[in-house]
């Protein structure tokens, strides 16, 4: 966590001293921005951290902090030029794609699952759309996706 943290003030020092340089070369006066240490606090004192982050009800949970994530997936699956069938009842779209672990499992209507290790988390990640929504449980996210 705080390498994250180092890592993104370390980004943001960068991309501030990029932009001096950017107004230096243009002949513009960098914009003046408020002290970063209150006028009360006392030389040597450290300042006050302030959170720049969004409010927690705003927030999008990292990958780390989720189990997995789902997809719908309407469309048959084609891996080397073969369709996808589930193996217990043989439907071949209407999936949903479970990325879970470093696997990616396929779901059909029916709720058989199965791993199918041909797919990837960078395939998942392709073809992922943004979150939507996040649930506490699997359960309640297959109410959502009403399958």
């Amino acid at each position: 966590m705080f390498h994250r943290i180092r890592q993104r003030r370390r980004v943001a020092e960068l991309q501030q001293q990029t932009y001096e340089a950017y107004l230096r070369i243009a002949g513009q006066a960098p914009i003046e921005e408020a002290p970063t240490q209150p006028a009360s606090a006392a030389p040597g004192e450290p300042a006050a951290v302030v959170d720049d982050f969004l409010p927690p009800e705003l927030r999008v949970p990292s990958h780390d902090e989720v189990e997995g994530r789902m997809m719908p997936w309407p469309w048959p699956v084609v891996l080397d030029d073969e369709v996808v069938a589930c193996a217990e009842c043989g439907a071949y779209r209407d999936w949903l794609v479970l990325s879970t672990r470093d696997q990616i499992w396929l779901r059909c209507r029916a709720g058989h699952q199965q791993h199918e290790g041909r797919l990837d988390t960078a395939w998942y990640n392709r073809h992922a759309g943004p979150v939507d929504s996040t649930h506490a449980t699997f359960e309640d996210c297959l109410r959502h996706l009403d399958h």
